[in-house]
Parts: structure tokens; C-alpha cells; sequence
């Protein structure tokens, strides 16, 4: 098909879907195509988008849209299990990625993991990751590190994988949407073009996440592992519920503390993002293990790589191979100059943060394009504090936006004492 008829017949394809009609895979494939390559404009990519978020699609719809993702894009291919972990995410300080990818590693099993910019969140796994190393490569520059050293943590922007996505993200991101059919659709054709066939999905649930309701999660549990099925993928669904961020760092380089003092086992480490990213883990080690015909108790094995600092030494190798310095802790990442206190202004127990709250104050703050803006958190859900303890610390490069923060502060709560 030439790029004239292409062109009238995604225009076509996107005024049906308006409509309220299913698509067929030639469809589709010319809408990715055209998105793909920046033919068809933010404004016509923005009304498919949004055709999708009201209307939903069909089973085959993300079949094919997400097979049409990969076509249209660059793929990656390695022999034998390849793990994966994706999250639907949203969830502020709950970088768990970038603690799996070294406990498998570590276990001897490929991990490719891609991995997105912020969308909704404060920083993406990307985001933090850069704070660390280089995050932007080519296909064959990622074939080479994983061979290397088993795995990698890198922004899929820079791929050409299921490019059709990231143009959607671009357009998505001014307002912090996201359909759930588009997150299914984004997080497995980037896992099909990157050559995974083991994988687990976390979906936080909870009433300040992107999923909120049990029966939401049930379905988008179901989606995934149809799709799943029909690309030959071995998944495993985990669905938890989710108060609060699990780490005490929200934006790059605090996000990144966290990860370095999980990995370092420092006696301060955020032992909730820990064991958050053990579970995980577990949950894909035994996928992989469950292949080679081995059974295995996972949650014990990924401890075991933390407790003998494997994954630690698997994550300086990452790092080494994206361009970092291996022998960056914990304790040598610098904090932003500008950083205010907040105090409780009575005693009482925390009873919840809003998710949503702690994002938008956090990009307030500057994140994630100033890696050192954000927000750590002192006191947990469900703890008890006195008048004038220290709840939060607001950081950033920006003396103003420390200003705003606290402006806005008097607007929104980003917990609640009781």
C-alpha cells in the first residue's frame, strides 16, 4: 500500500473507532504505522487516543494493536527464558525494577528490561536509572551489554521499539491519562518487540493508584494473559493492594537512594520497597525456574541474592556497561540545594498519603527533569507522630518552586492524621 492510501485509510480507520466500531487489523497496523512514523500529527493521534480511553477495545483490537506496535518497530531477540517485570505504575517511590533486574540477573537469567519516562508519576524507571548511567542506546549496543552481563535497564525510546507507543505517551502526557486497554497495550508490545517470554506485571490497587477497584484489576488481569497467551509469553499477574509509596524517596536521585540502600543493605533501607521487590522477584524466579523443570521457593532465592550482595554486584556490573561509575553508593549521590521541612501539626497516626497528591507536588517541586527535586517521606501509613515531628522533606535546584510547594500545600493534602 502506498503512504497516500495508508494515509486515507487510517484517517478512515481512526473516524470509525470515533464512532464506536471495531477495527480490523489492516486498520490498525495503518494507524501505528502512520503514528510510527510521524505522519499522522499529534491531533489525529490524540483522537484515536482518545476514542480508545472512552470506547475500549475488543480482545482482537489489542491483539492486533499491540502485534501491529511490534511490527512497525525494531525487535530484539535472545536465545533461551528472557525475564521481564513490568508495573502498570503511578505509584510514587516504588522503584522495584531497578532491585528485580540484579536479583534475576544474579540468578543467572537474561533481563532486557525497557523501561519508560514518567507518564503520571514524578520520575519513571528511566528517570532514575539515568541518575546512575547512560539509559539511551541502540538495539545492538543492548544485545551487546546483555550478553555482557545478563541484563540491562534502559530507556526504550531509543530503540525504535513499538515507536508508535512512545509518540502516543507524548501526547498523552500534558494530561496524565492513560486508558487501561492503551497501559496493556504499551506494556506487551514492548515486551513482545524485546524478545521476553517470562513475565510478571504488578498492579497496585488501591484508592489513589491508576487501578482503584478489585474488578478493574481482575480485567485487566484477564487481558494480560490473553494477549500474553497469543504471543507464547509465560505471565504471572500480581495484584496488591497499595496505601502509599513504598520507598522514602519520590523523584530521580531519591528514588535512586533507595534502590542503592536496598541493594547496599544498609540498616536504613526502605525495608517495605524491599520486600515489595522480593515478592516480585520471587514470583518471576519461580516462572523461570518453573521452565528448566526446577522448583524453587522464590522469595527465598532473590533474599539470598540481596543478603550475599550478588545483586549488588550485578547492578555496579549494569552500571559499568551503561557508562556509569560502578562505584556509586548510596551515600555519594548529592541532594538537591534547596530542601524544606514539613512538621505534623498535631500528634495523632498517619492514616494514609494520596498518591496523587504526593505526584502533582512532587513535579511541582521540579521532578523528573530536575533529578534532585522531590519529596522523602519520614513517617510511614498507619505510624504514630507528635506535634512538630518532620513528616516530609521537600527538595529542589529551585528556590521558587520550594516556595510553590509550600503555596500549594495549603490546597492539597498529601496525608491525612487521625
Amino acid at each position: 500500500m502506498n503512504n497516500i492510501a495508508q494515509s486515507l485509510l487510517a484517517k478512515e480507520a481512526i473516524r470509525k473507532k470515533l464512532s464506536g466500531r471495531e477495527l480490523s487489523y489492516k486498520e490498525i497496523f495503518a494507524i501505528m504505522d502512520e503514528i510510527a512514523k510521524e505522519r499522522l500529527g499529534d491531533i489525529l493521534t490524540t483522537y484515536f487516543t482518545a476514542a480508545g480511553f472512552h470506547d475500549g477495545f475488543s480482545e482482537d483490537e489489542l491483539y492486533h494493536m499491540t502485534k501491529a506496535m511490534v511490527e512497525t518497530g525494531t525487535k530484539l531477540s535472545f536465545p533461551g527464558i528472557v525475564a521481564d517485570k513490568h508495573s502498570i505504575g503511578g505509584i510514587a517511590g516504588t522503584r522495584t525494577t531497578m532491585i528485580v533486574v540484579p536479583i534475576v540477573t544474579a540468578c543467572g537469567f537474561k533481563m532486557p528490561k525497557t523501561s519508560s519516562r514518567a507518564i503520571t508519576s514524578p520520575a519513571g524507571t528511566a528517570d532514575v536509572m539515568e541518575v546512575l548511567s547512560s539509559v539511551n542506546f541502540t538495539p545492538e549496543q543492548v544485545e551487546n551489554i546483555v550478553n555482557k552481563v545478563g541484563g540491562c535497564i534502559i530507556w526504550g525510546g531509543q530503540l525504535g521499539i513499538a515507536p508508535a507507543d512512545d509518540i502516543i505517551i507524548r501526547v498523552e502526557e500534558p494530561l496524565s491519562f492513560e486508558s487501561f486497554d492503551k497501559i496493556i497495550v504499551s506494556i506487551m508490545a514492548k515486551k513482545v518487540a524485546a524478545g521476553s517470554n517470562h513475565l510478571v506485571i504488578d498492579i497496585p490497587l488501591g484508592q489513589t493508584m491508576k487501578v482503584r477497584h478489585q474488578k478493574d484489576a481482575l480485567i485487566l488481569k484477564s487481558k494480560f494473559e490473553g494477549i500474553a497467551k497469543r504471543f507464547g509469553i509465560k505471565i504471572l499477574v500480581d495484584i496488591n493492594k497499595t496505601g502509599q509509596p513504598e520507598g522514602s524517596g519520590i523523584g530521580p536521585i531519591l528514588e535512586a537512594i533507595d534502590v542503592l540502600k536496598v541493594l547496599e543493605q544498609t540498616p536504613d533501607r526502605p525495608i517495605a520497597l524491599e520486600d515489595r521487590a522480593i515478592r516480585l522477584a520471587g514470583k518471576l524466579l519461580e516462572l523461570c525456574y518453573h521452565t528448566q523443570g526446577v522448583k524453587i521457593d522464590g522469595e527465598v532465592e532473590a533474599r539470598g541474592k540481596l543478603a550475599d550482595k550478588s545483586a549488588l554486584q550485578k547492578m555496579k556490573d549494569i552500571i559499568k556497561a551503561q557508562g556509569g561509575d560502578p562505584n556509586v553508593s548510596s551515600k555519594t549521590l548529592k541532594l538537591a540545594t534547596f530542601q524544606k521541612n514539613i512538621s505534623s501539626s498535631k500528634s495523632g497516626i498517619i492514616s494514609h498519603y494520596d498518591n496523587k497528591n504526593i505526584n502533582a507536588l512532587a513535579k511541582i517541586l521540579g521532578a523528573p527533569n530536575d533529578k534532585k527535586a522531590g519529596i522523602r517521606i519520614h513517617k510511614r501509613a498507619l505510624e504514630k507522630v507528635n506535634a512538630k515531628d518532620d513528616i516530609l522533606t521537600l527538595y529542589s535546584s529551585s528556590n521558587k518552586n520550594i516556595e510553590e510547594a509550600i503555596e500549594t500545600l495549603k490546597a492539597i493534602k498529601l496525608y491525612k492524621i487521625e
